[in-house]
């Protein structure tokens, strides 16, 4: 009999993107929730293809079938994984994991047919529908009927402030789960459960959890857990033989502003950051593993204390790591001895959450940040060598066609390498929602109006900034994202072969928004997708013309 397990970590499930476009596609092509994705995509062979499913395809059709490892979001290891294997093990308890589901079905079938597993945690920290999950907890019930699942995350947590009681014990009924956790953070519930499961006791002790019993699901008292991430940094070492080339590290819990548009701070809890000591013990592991190369911090205020994150830059300075990392950064905060040391410690690159380039709009979002502060901070990155990625929402409460002027102006000038702009997603949970009556807001995520925009004017603005700004260069976000091009990069792409890639797949989906409809993407778009990865070799091809504001009929008044 082999080694008991006492928690089975299933990582991400990357959802078919046939299937989800098809899902998204019900809600009619005409919607906001679709317009959006639509810029995410390519027909090829008929299929739609985001921009990591096209690298696979094109090098595949090019003879490289089994010469190279797909690009996938399990590129990078899951930090969930790491975490709670971590922290399960300096409890005493044993776990095993595979890191993502799709590419390790084979695996987890065989470890599940053993039938020495106690429970299951399945993580949900991408996941934005169900149907990853249904997918993940049908299989485990396929290969064995003993283990109890346990779920929980961001999933469950959005899912339990969303729904009534009724709804939800509808849709933890329809999962098929024994056990879901409603947390922050979780992982002392999650020992609790395994202990209660090992020793056939009830959980009804555990708080922010919701058990399965024969009525149904039982709700258990909430109570905040405060675990300090100083005392749970990863042992990378449990884990080194089977990480890839990415890992992603995480040095604080939450974040110490409180933008409008964002929940996380009122979900995540109290702020708190990791010493520069805990720090510099978890990255000497990191860079004792041989594969990594990069390293994604995912704090989402990473620079900020600023006197924190130099002496962090000056750490990994005199450290000699071999591994480069990128992050997000507050430019508004950036001095020259910042970026100096950045530059100096391997920065790769850093995602700017600018949002808007009008100062009026950042009022309201409270970003505690002005155009100007920004322009200064992207400057000196820019002077530094730094690759910077711009992030906008456009139709925010108090958007007007003047501030969306502003914000494509700035794009345009304020020297960033990479942007994208998406429609406003309005969040019930988010801090602008107990300011709807002030700003009228109706209706919620994909589809609201208020007193100055509207999601469908938002989604043309939309459209409109991805058709005529092509330098920055946009970044689709579906399995892609900033992070994305650092992965192409490490795939051994040069930068310029990189950046014609991405802009070879842009001009597919402007060729999609503004053509005739067709089954497939022109030969054209795919000789630049082959170009720009080299497989076309000694002959030079004629690049299809780029687009721009003439190539269509839209109304550019606002640029």
């Amino acid at each position: 009999m082999s080694k008991t397990i006492d928690c089975f970590f299933i990582g991400h499930n990357e959802m078919s993107f046939d299937e989800y476009e098809k899902s998204v596609r019900d809600m009619g092509v005409e919607s906001a929730a679709y317009r959006d994705l639509d810029k995410n995509f390519i027909r090829y062979h008929g299929n739609p293809y985001h921009l990591s499913e096209i690298f696979n395809a094109v090098r595949r059709d090019g003879g490289e079938e089994g010469s190279f490892k797909p690009l996938t979001l399990g590129d990078t290891f899951s930090l969930a994984v790491a975490y709670l294997g971590t922290y399960l093990h300096r409890r005493n308890l044993t776990f095993d994991y595979v890191n993502t589901f799709r590419d390790e079905k084979e695996r987890l079938a065989e470890k599940l047919a053993e039938g020495n597993i106690v429970t299951v945690a399945i993580i949900t920290t991408l996941y934005v529908s169900v149907f990853p999950i249904l997918e993940i907890v049908e299989f485990i019930k396929k290969h064995n009927n003993t283990a109890r699942i346990i779920i929980g995350g961001p999933f469950v947590s959005n899912q339990v402030r969303g729904l009534g009681p009724m709804e939800l014990d509808y849709l933890f009924t329809s999962v098929g789960a024994d056990f879901y956790v409603n947390s922050s953070q979780g992982e002392a519930a999650l020992v609790k459960i395994i202990n209660a499961v090992k020793s056939s006791r009830s959980p009804d002790g555990i708080p922010n959890i919701y058990y399965k019993t024969n009525g149904g699901f039982r709700r258990t008292p909430v109570s905040r857990e405060d675990n300090r991430l100083t005392e749970n940094m990863v042992d990378w070492d449990l884990f080194a033989p089977r990480v890839g080339g990415h890992v992603s590290v995480r040095t604080s819990i939450s974040c110490p502003f409180s933008c409008t548009f964002c929940g996380f701070p009122q979900h995540a809890g109290q702020y708190q950051t990791a010493g520069v000591e805990e720090i510099r013990g978890e990255l000497d592991l990191v860079d004792k593993i041989p594969s990594v190369g990069s390293v994604q911090f995912i704090d989402d205020t990473f620079n900020v204390p600023v006197k924190r994150f130099k002496e962090i830059l000056r750490m990994i300075v005199t450290g000699g790591y071999k591994f480069q990392w990128h992050s997000h950064f507050r430019c508004q905060f950036a001095d020259r001895e910042t970026v100096k040391l950045m530059k100096e410690s391997g920065c790769e690159g850093v995602f700017l959450g600018i949002e808007s380039g009008s100062d009026r709009i950042l009022k309201i979002m409270n970003k505690a940040a002005s155009v100007d502060k920004y322009l200064g901070g992207i400057a000196l990155l820019k002077e530094y060598g730094i690759p910077t990625y711009g992030s906008f929402i456009v139709g925010f409460p108090g958007e007007t066609d003047e501030t969306v002027e502003e914000t494509v102006s700035f794009i345009k000038k304020s020297g960033i390498d990479f942007y994208r702009a998406q429609l406003w997603y309005c969040d019930p949970m988010t801090p602008i929602w107990r300011e709807r009556g002030k700003y009228r807001i109706e209706g919620s995520h994909f589809e609201w109006t208020h007193a100055t925009f509207d999601s469908k004017r938002a989604s043309d603005v939309t459209d409109e900034i991805f058709l005529s700004v092509h330098d920055p260069i946009w970044i689709p976000q579906y399995n892609f994202e900033y992070d994305g091009y650092f992965h192409l990069l490490h795939r051994g792409l040069e930068p310029d072969r990189a950046k014609n890639f991405i802009k070879a797949f842009n001009n597919g989906i402007r060729e999609k928004l503004t053509g005739p409809p067709r089954k497939d993407v022109s030969r054209g778009v795919i000789e630049e997708l082959e170009t720009a990865l080299g497989k076309i070799n000694g002959t030079k091809k004629e690049t299809p013309k780029d687009y721009d504001a003439k190539d269509y009929d839209a109304d550019f008044d606002f640029i």
